[in-house]
């Protein structure tokens, strides 16, 4: 497959910009990618379509405030955005500059904080902060919230509130999960009083999320690495669902993600680890029934996964649709349901 069988025209302002007014209050496109049949719906409508006895797994990964900008010392300009925390004091992260920075030199970032490089990791820099024991308290302190390159106003108060889901709990992504973005408690309530079993697991989304697709045939590209925790709860959970006939419904591309990685033995299983998982056409599922997530961008690996899911003819119908009918799109936008092919 080629990076142009995944590309379509999208209206600029059909780019979302900022939230809805409340959290569920965002559109709901349902697609049986059985049939190819669409309807639209708004998010809160979500709870009825569930039932009894499924389960919908939320990745509860925080958000970090991962953007710092500051000045190399020989006073040229540089912004630094978090990949992930690798101890108390040390992390990976992309460095722009007009010129890459040294191995040795050091960064004056936010005007408090001062950053020796340590070493060059292909696109990525390991940088060590000095005199500090805590790297998420620096970064909550002095950083910004990362919001997508798509978004064009700087983050403010609202966006630390509505870039984050609900239930975030594990510090270390630098993206949000953003399917979990339109869940707010009362929604959970309803889904529990329902029947629906929550559980959750973990995968700090990095910075790769927003990364192109740099070729042109699929097969040589090479997805970023990121960390997940699957919890033995949530195997126990999913186990329980397929014992008693429910459905397991991903909450996100994340959440799918970790959920097939630890199956890939063939049988879900707990545990810590790194993905690379790169879903396309192809692919076949051994967890995920049911999906929610966003409307993604051309040529990206998440339009990929979503085209395996419900099949890419169904995808182009569904995203023209959604085009027809003026959804917002991206992170945050609004919303679709997909059941699988």
């Amino acid at each position: 497959m080629r990076l142009d069988d995944f590309d379509y025209e999208l209206p600029p302002e059909l780019i979302a910009q900022f939230p809805a007014p409340e959290r569920a209050a965002s559109r709901l496109l349902h697609l049986d990618g059985r049939t190819g049949a669409v309807t639209d719906r708004y998010f809160r409508e979500i709870a009825a379509l569930m039932a009894r006895g499924d389960v919908m797994v939320f990745n509860n990964t925080r958000v970090i405030k991962a953007r710092l900008t500051g000045r190399k010392k020989t006073g040229g300009r540089v912004e630094v955005l978090i990949e992930r925390v690798l101890a108390g004091d040390r992390v990976l992260a992309q460095v722009r500059a007009s010129h890459p920075p040294r191995q040795g030199s050091l960064l004056s970032l936010a005007g408090a904080v001062e950053v020796m490089v340590i070493e060059r990791r292909g696109e990525f820099f390991e940088l060590r902060f000095r005199n500090c024991d805590d790297v998420f308290g620096l970064l909550e302190r002095y950083g910004a919230v990362p919001l997508p390159p798509y978004i064009e106003h700087a983050p403010d108060v609202r966006d630390e509130e509505r870039y984050q889901t609900v239930y975030a709990s594990e510090r270390g992504a630098v993206a949000a999960p953003t399917a979990g973005l339109h869940f707010d408690e009362p929604l959970l309530a309803e889904l529990r009083r329902r029947g629906v079993e929550i559980a959750h697991l973990t995968l700090h989304v990095g910075a790769g999320t927003f990364q192109p697709v740099r070729v042109e045939e699929l097969a040589e590209h090479e997805m970023h690495s990121e960390w997940y925790h699957v919890p033995p709860d949530t195997v126990a959970a999913v186990r329980r669902a397929r014992m008693e006939g429910g459905r397991v419904i991903a909450v996100g591309t994340t959440s799918l993600r970790a959920l097939e990685t630890a199956a890939a033995g063939g049988e879900l299983k707990a545990g810590y680890g790194e993905t690379k998982l790169f879903i396309m056409p192809g692919y076949e599922f051994r967890v995920v029934e049911r999906l929610v997530t966003n409307f993604h961008l051309p040529k990206s690996t998440l339009l990929m996964l979503v085209s395996a899911f419900a099949g890419m003819d169904t995808i182009r119908r569904a995203y023209r649709h959604a085009i027809e009918r003026r959804y917002r799109f991206f992170s945050y936008g609004d919303a679709m349901l997909i059941e699988r092919q």
